[in-house]
């Protein structure tokens, strides 16, 4: 035979002939058609490798210049199509290999459209469209030349029968509408035949060179495999990911943008009806999702394809020759289902439908991911927004917890996110499991019927287990919230639950509600194991996986249901009253958005637009009030205001505050002063009357002096301070400009540049929850240094003396408020028990239960009210002098709270290098130790392969039955019937003990790590907790328990299912046909790559996520408990941004993490197709040597399972590998020694109450630290504390704390009852607790609270006083009636005259018994039997207090001479 020419070999015929017209002769039309294709190659490769050649810098362009031209999807998508249908024109031509010009014009056709696409991205790349004409010129010819050939087709009656036809036709189509998108760009961009060509910029975006996230401004190609992704992902191998490397989020991804989308379509209905969140939802976000449920629809549709090219390649493996084609003119025409008939063609197309399909639904769970991103910024601005404008009464009286809040932020958010998430799986499972009955009727007939009955039976089950799971999983949500809740409490009271002993009791409570959260984790996975086993028992319909689908999706509806039902609650919960008057607080922005479209596209390249937006519902100026006058500054009018109930907490509040002067507040403990400050800031419900605030500040001055000072808000330090997680400057300065003068003045007046100092990196130093941990007094004092500095008119101060000792209040006063508030013609309303300083202010408000008692300056009060003066006068221990100078007498508290902040400090940088230290070694270790869960779980892996083993032995029995139905073999069904039931049964039975083994194996291992950690972090040493901030230690009981609870078990199990699927579906196709092992190393390799790489980035990304998560939860708490604050300073906005940007931040790591997922499953997914060819290509070429083709049928399915498992196998690893660290985290806690709670003495029936001899030698020792040793909290380095002839040291822990009270400076409330609180071990008689109320000055508050001792105290005791919790834990000492009682500094938050009457209570209730009392006050402990003074850590004097009295040089003397 001779060489293959273009118009074959039978020359005889005269291919070559012309006489009958050029085009007729078919070759010539067919040389016709290979002009375009050269034209095209002939112009681009000079341009594609000479022009961009010599450029070479262009080779790198900065993605900034991407820009697509109109059409550019459209012609991506063409493009392919076109791809495809000249591979289909190739494989049709080489059928007839006689015939060069079948298949040579359309193989150039292939080279020239790939040409074409790469031409097209470079010069939209480079943004240069005039060389877009050698295209157009392309697809014009090309056009043509396909007409023509179409035409002849037609002319010589081919027609839609034959193959070749159909396939001309459709390149007609194609190059039509590639022309007319070439034509529509012309004239978009009018680049050729127009004189003024348009000028285009790139998107907004991609000028912004902070923006990474390119995913929406690639061309489609990368789209749809995440190329981009590429250098980020390779990177990440040499270089961990940084928050730098990922940039900021595109705009239209950004909160605030899905903010006002979200809050445009909730405010629309308010004008209608209640507004509903899914219908605003739906209309922010639907377009979206209908994207999303298109491309699923596709991608399920073509996974059918799969199923059908193995039917038809088993089908057609041993059959030849059917349905043969016809002959015209010595050219064979073949037909469309000759074509299907042939298997490696139907090879082919399995492997395209596979690629196809799975990029499909990549791209469905991308849009979803991305929309639900999206939906959570939204969610969680709108959020925001409300908790900037609860209601104070709601978060005081308990209607709203900080807890609550959390939930919202943290889970609902994410519920409704994960909804949206699997929204796609929920239209699709119907549209599934039809197309799956009706092919399984086409191949199995009426049998498919009575399968699909089965799985309509088994639908109730499924429901109903489903919603099983859905109630397992809320019981397990709120048992685990309340265990927090309670932990929380632990720890923040955990001095005095150590103090008084009671960790037992409250870690009992806490084991108590942690059983019930792990009977909600069993039931869980009973139900997860059960319906599992109802899979398998589908299994052999091969059904099985949408039911699973369907399982998965039932409880996670019902979730965003409850979700989206609190979400409503919450946005219509009460707001603070419309104070605009003061604020004008209107949403500027919203409107501005609506109104002006310009200018959201105002551009700054340093600076984004959204971030830009300082005007984002910022208050706008107040108007003008007729009546109010330049000499008051806030005036009340007939106020009664009240915290949520109709009954009013103060009322006929008429006052004025001067303008410029000290007003001082001063009343009894509970009489309302802290309410009358939020009264005035529009904190507390208005019944009725007026607040008017002055506009004085506003006329007078330039216009650049109006602006210095911030108008409209107050500087305002609340009675509990409230400190941002940040560092001290921050808190100080909190958002206004630094000002190193003002700074240092504020830091001097509250007496807090020693403490700075001792900070391990100054003011720099981070504080809060997630910082160094503060003492009380320290606390106050920040606080009060952010009101002073603050450039505000107005200052309010709440009792900012309590915590501090006589030294500090005095030179908080002298220095702060008389010279730096003063001197500056600041308006200082200050709350005060501090009845010396009265003196000192100018305007003083007495109030009484509620109202004002007396308004007036002090010579007025001596005047008109000589009774109430005179009892002022008797309770004011000492006139205020200036401290004298010369007396220097060290301030022991501040040194002691100094001195705890060294030692913490110490103790940390200790602790850093000793886990430096042990980094390195547990690098070298690696997860042996900490894998306690792995190793227990190695023992349910027989199980695992047993299970696969019998799975594989049903699927191999049901090829071998086939292979007999088809065969000659003649065994009757009565053989294999039997055998597969049995196998099918101890499926069944496998597959839900190995369930039930790993998830019980799993919680086990959770269980003992809580157990272990609570009692470890419990009986720690109080020292522990000055090291570590609170923060850590909750993240070990919240986050990183649920992680180890929920997430590890199902992720191990994923992983083993996944990883033996996987082999065994390898096993069976190696079995079958062993050639495939030899493709298998390529594979295995590029596989080993992929998951190389991925797993070091999205281990990196899944810490970003985390790392980024923590302050975005931390900025909403913080927000929740500081509102009054950050609503008197009026930074709401501020705040706002700072949310908007974490929000920012967290999504992009999460978007980053969820398309580095893609990245990973788009690749092992392309893989796993490569893996089904290759074994459809074995099979084939294998099929001559007698293989069975049900053994063919059996080896295919197994390839097609492993494109679903291998990305799990990667992902799975990736996910355990970040999961793990959970566990290191929890163990690292493990090794926390232990408080000696055992002594070196058995349990004593009696401790004597007398201290006969205290010989001691403490560190640091202050007066507090003194206290604490008598507990044994505190470590004696020399000496020893003897009671009564016992050494303290030797005695049991519970026995010694058990039969000492302590009253202590701060006081700590539980949540639960007034009677909880009192007597948790629940062992007095009521009598006895009245009895203590009545001590305490509490009985009648108590009595007139509805449930009198089981009234409900909120968190941290939120619904009382400060003063008043002071009172209830001086009545918790009482119900004691233990032998000592030591009081530190217990009266600090409690006005004179109830201090005055307690102190003789005391002394009556107590007469009989030891009372230790700390103070500060020297007069309060002038009728002491004998006084220890105390000076920089020594005790320098003890006596009784007459005899140091009489010694004029004793320092008692003097300092009871100094404060007099």
């Amino acid at each position: 035979m001779a060489g293959l020419s273009f118009c074959g070999n039978n020359v005889t015929k005269n291919a070559y002939s012309v006489d009958t017209g050029m085009l007729n002769n078919g070759c010539f039309v067919d040389a016709l058609n290979l002009v375009p294709h050269v034209f095209l190659l002939f112009i681009t490769f000079p341009i594609l490798f000479i022009g961009w050649g010599s450029q070479s810098s262009k080779v790198q362009i900065h993605h900034n210049t991407w820009l697509h031209f109109p059409g550019h999807n459209l012609r991506w998508i063409l493009t392919f199509t076109l791809l495809f249908v000249h591979v289909c024109e190739i494989a049709e031509g080489i059928m007839d290999t006689n015939h060069l010009h079948l298949f040579m014009p359309a193989f150039m056709g292939f080279i020239a459209a790939t040409t074409s696409v790469v031409y097209y991205h470079n010069i939209e790349t480079s943004n240069f469209p005039k060389l877009l004409l050698a295209l157009f010129i392309y697809w014009v010819l090309a056009f043509i030349t396909k007409s023509i050939k179409l035409w002849k087709f037609a002319e010589y009656g081919v027609g839609v029968l034959h193959l070749r036809f159909c396939i001309t036709a459709l390149l007609v189509v194609l190059y039509g509408l590639l022309m007319a998108v070439e034509i529509n760009v012309i004239r978009v961009r009018r680049y050729v035949f127009f004189a003024n060509p348009q000028k285009v910029k790139p998107p907004e975006d991609l000028q912004d060179l902070g923006v990474r996230f390119l995913q929406p401004f690639v061309n489609l190609l990368s789209k749809a495999t995440y190329w981009w992704m590429n250098p980020l992902i390779i990177g990440a191998h040499k270089r961990p990911i940084e928050l730098k490397k990922i940039g900021k989020l595109p705009i239209a991804m950004r909160a605030l943008t899905n903010y006002l989308k979200l809050k445009d379509a909730y405010e629309d209905q308010r004008v209608k009806k209640a507004p509903s969140i899914w219908r605003s939802m739906y209309r922010a976000f639907g377009r979206p999702i209908l994207l999303s449920s298109t491309f699923r629809y596709l991608a399920d549709l073509l996974g059918f394809a799969g199923p059908l090219c193995i039917y038809g390649i088993v089908e057609h493996l041993n059959k030849k020759g059917l349905n043969r084609g016809t002959s015209l003119s010595e050219v064979y025409f073949m037909s469309s289902n000759e074509l299907l008939q042939n298997t490696s063609v139907l090879a082919v197309l399995l492997f395209l439908a596979l690629v196809l399909q799975r990029t499909f639904l990549q791209a469905s769970y991308y849009v979803t991911i991305e929309t639900g991103i999206n939906l959570r910024g939204a969610l969680l601005a709108m959020i925001y927004n409300k908790i900037l404008r609860l209601s104070t009464s709601n978060m005081s009286m308990g209607e709203m917890t900080l807890g609550q809040i959390n939930n919202l932020v943290a889970i609902e958010t994410n519920q409704l996110m994960w909804f949206l998430f699997l929204c796609p799986n929920l239209w699709a499972m119907p549209v599934q499991i039809v197309m799956g009955v009706i092919l399984l009727y086409y191949l199995l007939g009426t049998s498919a019927l009575i399968g699909a009955s089965v799985i309509v039976l088994l639908a109730p089950v499924q429901y109903l287990i489903a919603t099983k799971l859905a109630d397992t999983q809320k019981s397990t949500l709120d048992q685990s919230t309340e265990r927090l809740k309670k932990t929380t409490e632990i720890l923040k009271g955990i001095k005095l639950l150590k103090l008084y002993a009671w960790e037992n009791i409250f870690c009992d409570s806490v084991e108590d509600t942690r059983g019930k959260e792990l009977t909600s984790l069993r039931t869980f996975a009973l139900y997860t194991s059960m319906s599992s086993e109802t899979h398998t028992h589908l299994r052999s319909l091969h059904l099985h996986g949408y039911l699973c689908v369907c399982v998965c999706v039932c409880p996670i509806i019902s979730c965003p249901i409850h979700s989206v039902q609190k979400l409503g609650e919450f946005l219509q919960s009460d707001e603070i009253g419309d104070d605009s008057w003061r604020n004008g607080d209107m949403p500027v922005s919203l409107e501005a958005c609506k109104k002006h479209p310009g200018a959201t596209k105002a551009i700054n390249r340093k600076q984004p637009l959204l971030y830009q937006m300082d005007n984002y519902e910022q208050p706008a100026r107040r108007p003008l009030r007729p009546n109010e006058t330049e000499d008051v500054a806030v005036k009340v009018n007939g106020g009664f205001f009240t915290w949520g109930s109709n009954l009013s907490t103060l009322s006929d509040i008429n006052i004025c505050i001067p303008t410029g002067q000290l007003t001082m507040i001063v009343g009894q403990v509970g009489c309302g002063k802290s309410s009358l400050l939020l009264a005035m800031l529009g904190e507390m419900q208005t019944l009725s009357g007026k607040v008017y605030w002055s506009n004085c500040f506003e006329t007078d001055g330039s216009f650049e002096e109006t602006r210095s000072k911030n108008r409209y808000s107050v500087g305002y330090a609340t009675q509990k301070s409230w400190l941002l997680n940040a560092t001290v400057e921050d808190n100080i300065t909190f958002g206004s400009p630094f000002n190193k003068q003002r700074y240092k003045t504020v830091i001097d007046a509250c007496s807090l540049q020693p403490d700075v100092d001792l900070l391990p990196f100054g003011d720099q130093t981070e504080i809060g929850e997630r910082g160094i941990n503060l003492s009380g007094g320290q606390r106050q004092r920040i606080c009060v240094a952010r009101a002073l500095y603050q450039n505000t008119n107005i200052v309010f101060l709440d009792d900012p003396f309590s915590a501090l000792d006589i030294h500090l209040s005095d030179h908080l006063m002298q220095e702060g408020i008389l010279k730096f508030l003063q001197d500056d013609k600041r308006t200082v309303v200050l709350v005060t028990h501090k009845l010396q300083y009265l003196i000192h202010a100018d305007w003083i408000i007495a109030m009484k239960d509620g109202s004002v008692l007396r308004e007036g300056t002090l010579k007025d009060i001596q005047t008109h009210d000589v009774e109430l003066y005179e009892h002022w006068k008797t309770l004011m221990n000492r006139q205020d002098q200036e401290l004298e100078k010369d007396t220097e007498i060290d301030n022991c508290q501040t040194a002691l709270e100094r001195k705890t902040l060294r030692r913490a400090f110490y103790s940390r940088e200790a602790k850093n290098q000793v886990d430096d230290d042990e980094e390195e070694e547990e690098e070298e270790e690696e997860e042996d130790d900490n894998m306690s869960t792995t190793t227990s779980r190695r023992s349910k892996i027989p199980w695992r392969l047993l299970k696969h083993s019998v799975m594989v032995a049903i699927d191999y029995w049901l090829a071998e039955w086939t292979a007999n139905v088809n065969g000659t073999a003649g065994l009757p069904d009565s053989y294999y019937v039997p055998v597969f039931i049995i196998l099918c049964g101890a499926g069944i039975a496998l597959c839900l003990i190995t369930s039930l083994t790993v998830e019980f194996l799993g919680l086990s291992a959770a269980t003992n790590l809580h157990h272990n950690l609570l009692n470890k972090i419990i009986h720690a040493p109080i020292r522990f907790f000055d090291v570590t901030p609170l923060g850590q230690i909750l993240n070990r009981f919240s986050a990183d328990t649920n992680i180890i609870d929920q997430h590890i078990p199902p992720t191990l199990e994923s992983l083993t299912r996944s990883t033996l699927l996987c082999l065994s579906a390898i096993g069976v196709i190696a079995f079958v046909t062993p050639s495939f092992l030899i493709a298998l190393i390529p594979l295995a390799v590029s596989f080993y790559f992929i998951q190389k790489y991925f797993r070091v980035a999205s281990k990196d990304l899944q810490d970003l996520d985390d790392s980024t998560q923590l302050p975005l939860l931390c900025h909403f708490s913080e927000t929740a408990e500081g509102l009054t604050t950050i609503r008197a300073f009026r930074h709401e906005s501020r705040f706002k941004q700072k949310m908007l940007e974490l929000t920012d931040t967290n999504n992009t790591a999460y978007l980053f993490l969820s398309a580095a997922n893609r990245w990973l499953e788009v690749r092992t997914d392309y893989l796993g197709a490569v893996i089904v060819l290759t074994a459809a290509v074995a099979s084939i070429w294998s099929s001559g040597k007698s293989l069975p083709s049900s053994m063919v049928g059996l080896g295919l399915t197994y390839a097609l399972t492993v494109t679903n498992y291998l990305n799990w196998v990667v992902r799975n690893l990736a996910d355990l590998e970040v999961q793990m660290a959970a566990v290191k985290k929890v163990n690292s806690f493990l090794s926390t020694e232990s408080e000696n709670y055992e002594g070196s003495m058995g349990k004593l029936n009696t401790l004597p109450h007398q201290i006969t001899k205290l010989e001691i030698k403490i560190q640091d020792l202050g007066k507090s630290s003194l206290s604490l040793a008598f507990f044994n909290m505190v470590d004696v380095f020399e000496g020893r504390i003897i009671i009564d002839g016992i050494d303290i040291c030797k005695l049991p822990l519970q026995t010694l704390r058990s039969r000492l009270s302590i009253i202590l400076q701060d006081p700590v409330l539980f949540s639960g009852s007034i009677r909880f609180n009192l007597d948790p071990e629940r062992t007095c008689t009521d009598d006895r607790l009245w009895e203590a109320l009545e001590i305490a000055q509490l009985k009648n508050m108590v009595k007139a609270l509805s449930g009198g001792l089981d009234a409900v105290v909120t968190e941290g005791g939120e619904n009382f006083s400060v003063g008043q919790r002071q009172l209830f834990c001086l009545a918790r000492a009482f119900v004691r009636k233990s032998s000592i009682l030591i009081m530190d500094e217990a009266t600090a938050s409690i006005d004179m005259a109830t201090e005055n009457v307690l102190q003789k209570v005391v002394m009556t209730a107590f007469a009989d018994r030891t009372v230790v009392t700390i103070a500060h006050l020297v007069s309060s402990i002038l009728e002491a039997e004998q006084v220890l003074v105390f000076s920089a850590g020594q005790l320098v004097e003890c006596d009784s207090a007459v005899n140091l009295l009489a010694q004029q040089d004793s320092l008692f003397s003097v300092l009871v001479r100094t404060h007099k």
